[in-house]
């Protein structure tokens, strides 16, 4: 929330959205998980990310320190005294041909060094024909700003909203043909932004199910806790050099190396690994200050966000606003018909001095400019390793899921603008009911189907979490169940009846 807390470390405030209702998601898209005697709904299940086991070592231990050391490495980034200058226009940034579809393949996607990814950039404009000018901005500038403008953390639009904004900015531009797919008569403005607002809406709502439905059941870790924990057991390059340990950070040439005689901060202190990174809030003597990239102790590794909110306080596997923006980027390319931003360029502006909120800059004024939808949701994937709140195994999985979510939005909501609702999928036919409900006071009755057998009931709250057991046996009538002393919200009964597990809400007011 970004409100300064008395507490030093903030609650998890957990994430579990695989039993809201979705828009387009289908049964066929969901697994029901368990763990920790809990009961998880998963829609579009990527499979587990990347782990290192602490008593043995993992199948998947190297792309784990791969990925999170790449999150320190690109933290070397957010800095114009580099002297390292990009094109950032779309001939050279953009154009991503595919994604990697196995954790081997990662390496070759992202640069693990320079930062960025396989882009390719457009030779031409296809709106103007023309190529593309070049935009040469300090890298610095570029991964600072970048990681800004998508951050869409407190006193923001979010992420989803962001994207809200970006169709905005679609909508209003004249150049844009307001032609469902690009085909058909042009629409009014007001039928085009219903229409538009209401798809771009069902995408989004079905990403955040998904994505927030992984992230709870996986409940991975971020890259503060990961860079650090593993920091603090050392190296795990050479067992013939100090500080070796198996679950250590591996030592990288002008990156990762441990902490000798000649550094000016205390190993004892800090322990054995130092990291070249951007040093932090703490060298921010004030709002005008600029951080800086230095050797620093691990220990002490920042990502580059608000002192008041450093990371998300929930889980990172997969990424948020990865997700949010892949199929944001596919609804809108799928509705307007082109992949292009009207014009053939989207531009967002950034002042000199101006645009950074955690710290002094850009040094120059900047314009942030893709070519298409899809670039633009590619670079806001980047930002967040940039940022330091998501490793790559974060990122393409949401990708991958956004993209597929979007595609599924587009073919319900053309549904509805040709006038067929399509027919809820069936409920099985109900052999219970549960009164009263809302619950307000005294017992719950469950009223059985007669032969329907009901062999236990447990009650969970929105975020999984088993709240009461009941060990009840009924095959004819009903069963009364008092109630608990809960606080008001929203919760779920299971109802087990033999082989079938009956789910009905239930709110307590």
């Amino acid at each position: 929330s970004g409100v300064i807390s008395s507490e030093i470390v903030p609650s998890f405030i957990s994430a579990e959205w695989g039993l809201v209702d979705p828009f387009a998601l289908k049964r066929t898209d969901l697994s029901v998980k368990e763990r920790d005697g809990r009961e998880w709904w998963v829609y579009h299940d990527p499979g587990p990310p990347p782990y290192m086991s602490t008593h043995r070592k993992s199948d998947t231990e190297e792309y784990y320190k791969w990925g999170f050391s790449l999150v320190s490495s690109w933290s070397s980034h957010l800095t114009t005294s580099d002297g390292v200058m990009w094109d950032i226009s779309p001939a050279s940034i953009g154009n991503v041909p595919d994604y990697p579809n196995t954790w081997a393949e990662y390496e070759d996607f992202y640069d693990f060094m320079e930062g960025g990814d396989n882009s390719q950039g457009w030779s031409v404009n296809p709106h103007t024909g023309q190529p593309y000018p070049s935009q040469m901005i300090p890298r610095g500038d570029y991964t600072r700003v970048l990681a800004e403008f998508w951050a869409d953390g407190p006193e923001s639009e979010t992420p989803p909203g962001h994207w809200y904004v970006i169709l905005n900015y679609v909508n209003d531009n004249p150049l844009l043909e307001k032609r469902i797919a690009g085909e058909g008569p042009e629409l009014s403005d007001l039928e085009w932004d219903i229409k538009s607002y209401f798809l771009l809406g069902g995408a989004l709502h079905d990403a955040a199910v998904s994505a927030w439905g992984i992230k709870g059941y996986y409940d991975y870790i971020r890259p503060i806790s990961a860079i650090r924990w593993m920091a603090a057991y050392g190296q795990s390059s050479s067992p013939f050099r100090g500080s070796y340990s198996q679950k250590g950070l591996p030592l990288i040439d002008d990156r990762v190396g441990l902490i000798g005689n000649d550094d000016d901060f205390s190993r004892q202190e800090n322990g054995p690994i130092k990291l070249y990174a951007w040093r932090g809030h703490n060298f921010l003597t004030s709002a005008e200050g600029i951080g800086g990239v230095a050797w620093m102790p691990a220990s002490e590794w920042w990502p580059y966000q608000r002192p008041n909110f450093v990371t998300p306080p929930f889980a990172g596997y997969i990424s948020g606003h990865s997700t949010f923006s892949s199929a944001a980027a596919e609804a809108l390319t799928l509705f307007t018909g082109d992949p292009f931003f009207p014009g053939g360029v989207g531009e967002f502006f950034a002042g000199q001095n101006e645009f950074l909120k955690f710290e002094l800059g850009p040094s120059r004024d900047i314009v942030l400019q893709w070519a298409t939808y899809r670039d633009a949701a590619d670079q806001c994937s980047l930002s967040r390793i940039w940022g330091g709140i998501h490793p790559p195994a974060d990122d393409i999985p949401g990708r991958i899921l956004g993209k597929e979510v979007g595609q599924d939005a587009y073919a319900l909501a053309m549904q509805y603008f040709g006038g067929s609702v399509p027919e809820p999928e069936p409920e099985p036919e109900p052999v219970l009911q549960l009164y009263p409900n809302p619950w307000t006071q005294g017992d719950l009755t469950i009223a059985a189907a007669y032969g329907q057998r009901i062999d236990a009931v447990s009650m969970w709250d929105a975020q999984g979490r088993l709240i009461e057991e009941y060990n009840v046996t009924t095959e004819t009538g009903s069963i009364v169940l008092p109630q608990p002393q809960v606080q008001p919200g929203l919760y779920i009964l299971k109802i087990y009846s033999g082989y079938q597990v009956w789910l009905r809400k239930l709110v307590i007011p």
